[in-house]
């Protein structure tokens, strides 16, 4: 047997190894884009072959393509979606403007799979041909976007639990650290107290509020261009066309997509990409946040603030025996800062959109793909491997908040701004507490001390003995 089969295409003619499904346009995009050795994400695969699966469909149903090809097309995408011929999507991710390789791709192997049902062989387009049947009544232009904001919208539903049960996680926390007194910090420097608790129930607060945005955005991502053909205007394709598609769609992934107001602004706008791709930021901006008060509250553990310890997970030097560092953290860090840039790269390409179409969809589909899945990997390690796991130091969270010079804020209403302000030299000067100050120079009663200075009302307000 040969080991290639000759094709030919509107350039001439191409060898394509014969045991491929992929063919002749997909094996130019291998030649002509050996780029980042990067392949699409398996669930824009997915995407993609349910979309050319709902349109054989659609189109069967409305009468334009021949059953036994819909059939065979079909039988073949569910094929793929079970796990079959992954190893055949082969187009770089940096490939041809708007994505007509991977188009093409995806036609291809779904015509030379078909055409085995139908009893043909690999090549044999007269049975089934990848631009007039698997892409009937499609352009790469409604194709591609339309495949991109499912697979986005599918990713999202896997990334909102992940996201909650960090909500869950830190609320958690909150409750079980709740009577335990630390010191605030502002600018750095110490505070008034806080209790531990709060500082976490807040953090699960300000997760929570992310989720809520990123629900609210993903109903951007449900409405799809779909029908819109090569403009927009929905050249080639039955009127009835892209609603079955899309009902199809939304019975097989149970998400409430729908036909896009306008077909041209859907061709033409990628600003529910965008959108999406900013409150990601926005998310990995919170996150980030909180992985840097983690790493500052676990600092030491002797010469750092030490008022948690976080899970050790491996150790921390390759040098200094014993080291343990907060490792789930800086991951976690490390992955915020890529979505970040990862935004900017999207919010750039859709900006590059021009008159009719965006060519620049298949960077902003790798960007996207490739920022939910690592932000739901790796906030699903940090949840279980960091934050569940999170012990309080106590004692010497009560330590601080207990020395603190910030106590005085709480002699405000009773000796005024300025003359609290120099029991704090007075106490950093001389190395003594704000009680051991304000008992020497005479300012309160004992009793007014121990109600006025007393750390746990100042975590509430209120006027401290009042």
């Amino acid at each position: 047997m040969a080991d290639t089969r000759i094709e030919k295409d509107s350039l001439g003619n191409k060898e394509v190894p014969q045991q491929a499904y992929w063919g002749i346009q997909s094996q130019r995009a291998i030649e002509n884009f050996p780029i980042s050795g990067l392949k699409a994400h398996p669930k824009f695969i997915d995407s993609f072959v349910m979309v050319k699966k709902a349109a054989a469909l659609a189109n069967k149903e409305v009468g334009l393509l021949k059953p036994e090809i819909a059939d065979a097309i079909a039988k073949a995408a569910d094929e793929i979606l079970a796990g079959k011929l992954r190893d055949q999507f082969v187009v770089d991710v940096f490939q041809m403007g708007a994505g007509t390789s991977f188009n093409m791709n995806v036609n291809e192997v779904l015509a030379n799979r078909a055409i085995e049902h139908l009893g043909g062989k690999k090549g044999d387009y007269t049975l089934c041909n990848p631009n007039d049947h698997p892409n009937m009544a499609q352009s790469t232009n409604d194709a591609f976007p339309t495949s991109m904001r499912v697979c986005i919208r599918l990713l999202l539903e896997e990334l909102i639990p992940v996201l909650k049960d960090l909500e869950h996680a830190l609320a958690a926390k909150g409750k079980e650290f709740d009577s335990i007194l630390k010191s605030g910090r502002t600018h750095l420097q110490d505070a008034v107290p806080i209790r531990l608790g709060q500082e976490f129930t807040a953090y699960s607060i300000a997760i929570r509020k992310c989720t809520e945005r990123i629900r609210a955005v993903s109903q951007l991502i449900e409405e799809l261009g779909i029908g819109g053909s090569a403009v927009g205007t929905g050249l080639n394709t039955h009127p009835k066309y892209r609603v079955i598609l899309v009902d199809y769609l939304k019975n097989w992934t149970k998400i409430p997509f729908r036909c896009a107001e306008d077909m041209r602004e859907a061709m033409q706008s990628n600003f529910p990409v965008a959108a999406t791709a900013a409150t990601l930021k926005l998310l990995a901006t919170e996150l980030s946040r909180i992985c840097n008060d983690f790493r500052l509250m676990c600092s030491g553990p002797l010469t750092g603030f030490a008022e948690i310890v976080l899970p050790a997970v491996q150790p921390g030097s390759s040098i200094m025996p014993g080291k343990v560092n907060p490792s789930m953290a800086e991951m976690l860090n490390m992955v915020c800062f890529q979505v970040i840039g990862n935004e900017l790269t999207v919010s750039m390409a859709a900006q590059a959109g021009q008159l009719e179409l965006n060519v620049m969809m298949p960077v902003m589909a790798f960007n996207m793909n490739f920022s939910i899945e690592i932000l739901k990997n790796a906030v699903r390690e940090f949840t279980n491997r960091c934050v569940k796991g999170i012990v309080a130091n106590a004692d010497q969270c009560k330590h601080y908040a207990e020395i603190s010079p910030s106590l005085a804020t709480a002699l405000n209403p009773y000796i005024g701004y300025a003359r609290a302000a120099e029991v704090v030299k007075k106490a950093l000067k001389e190395k003594k507490s704000i009680p051991q100050v304000v008992r020497e120079d005479k300012l309160l009663t004992e009793d007014q001390i121990r109600t006025v200075l007393d750390p746990k009302p100042l975590t509430e307000p209120g006027l401290p003995g009042k």
